[in-house]
C-alpha cells in the first residue's frame, strides 16, 4: 500500500488569527509536483498535552507527517520536547545540531563584528535548538544552518520536524521528500473527472454515487455544490477521482447515470492529481 502524507501545522498564531497558515497550500503543491497527496492535516496550538496526544497518533500511524512550528527554544516552543514524550525517549543535544548552531553563531558574530563568545549565556542558551529526541536525524536548514530534525516511526512512516517559517520549512521539506523519498513519486497516477450538475441537488444524486463507489473501487466519489456561481448559478461539480488506470470506467458510468435519470450537465474538467 502506497504511505499516507500528513501535516501537523503547530502554533497558537494560527489559531488566533494573528497569522494565516501558508503551509497547507503549499504543502499540497509540493506533493503534486511529485506525484504524492496530502491524505490529512491537524491544526493545534501551543498545548504541551495536546502536542503530545497528536505527536503519539502521528508516530502509531505509520504515515510520512511533516510538523511545523514550535521546535525554538523560547518558552512558548513545545515541540522538541513533546516529541520526546510522544516517543517515550530523553532529550539530548545531537552533535551534528551543536556543530551546524555553533556555525551560525559565529556567522551572526562576524556579521556584527563582534568576538564569538561560545560561554555567553545567550549563545548557550541558542544550543537547545539543537536538543532532539534521542536517535533523532537532523534536517539541513539552507536559510540559517539552524536544523530540524526526524525521527522514525513504526512500518516505515517517521515525522519531520521544521520550523514554522515558511523561508525555512518549504526548502527544508523539499529537502526531506527528495532525499527519502523519491521512490514513491508518480508511483500511482491519480486523476479527477467531473462535470456540472445545473440545478441538481445532491439527494437525488446520492444513489448514483452510492453506486459508483460501490462497482468501482477503488474510485472515489465527489460533489461540490454551489449556489451562486455567476455563471452556471445553482449546480453541484459531481465527478470521480482515483487511479488514472481505473477512473476513465467510472467516468462512462457515471455519465450514463446521468443521463438515464435526465439530469442536465455542463461544461466537463479534467485534472491531474
Amino acid at each position: 500500500m502506497t504511505q499516507k502524507f500528513g501535516l501537523i501545522i503547530v502554533g497558537d498564531e494560527i489559531l488566533s488569527g494573528k497569522r494565516v497558515d501558508k503551509h497547507l497550500p503549499k504543502f499540497i503543491e509540493l506533493l503534486a509536483a511529485r506525484g504524492l497527496a496530502l491524505s490529512y492535516a491537524d491544526y493545534v496550538g501551543d498545548d504541551p498535552e495536546r502536542i503530545t496526544a497528536t505527536l503519539q497518533r502521528a508516530f502509531a500511524s505509520g504515515d510520512i507527517i511533516f510538523s511545523t512550528g514550535g521546535i525554538g527554544a523560547t518558552p512558548d516552543d513545545h515541540t522538541r520536547q513533546c516529541a520526546a514524550r510522544a516517543l517515550g525517549v530523553q532529550l539530548q543535544l545531537h552533535p551534528q545540531a551543536e556543530v551546524l548552531i555553533r556555525e551560525r553563531m559565529q556567522d551572526m558574530a562576524r556579521e556584527q563584528g563582534t568576538p564569538y563568545e561560545p560561554e555567553r549565556a545567550d549563545n548557550v542558551h541558542r544550543l537547545n535548538m539543537g536538543v532532539f529526541p534521542v536517535g533523532a536525524h537532523i534536517i539541513p536548514n539552507p536559510y540559517n544552518k539552524i536544523p530540524g530534525f526526524s525521527c522514525s516511526a513504526g512500518s516505515g512512516g517517521a515525522v519531520h520536524f521544521v520550523p514554522g517559517f515558511p523561508v525555512m520549512a518549504w526548502p527544508m521539506i523539499e529537502w526531506v521528500l527528495d532525499q527519502q523519498y523519491p521512490h514513491l513519486f508518480h508511483r500511482a497516477p491519480q486523476i479527477e473527472h467531473s462535470v456540472l450538475v445545473l440545478g441538481g441537488m445532491e439527494a437525488t444524486l446520492t444513489p448514483l454515487m452510492e453506486r459508483i463507489e460501490r462497482e468501482h473501487a477503488p474510485v472515489r466519489v465527489f460533489s461540490l455544490p454551489s449556489v451562486d456561481h455567476p455563471v452556471h448559478g445553482r449546480h453541484i461539480e459531481l465527478g470521480v477521482k482515483g487511479p488514472a488506470a481505473v477512473v476513465p470506467a467510472a467516468w462512462v458510468d457515471l455519465r450514463a447515470g446521468l443521463h438515464s435519470i435526465g439530469a442536465k450537465v455542463g461544461p466537463e474538467l479534467v485534472r491531474n492529481l
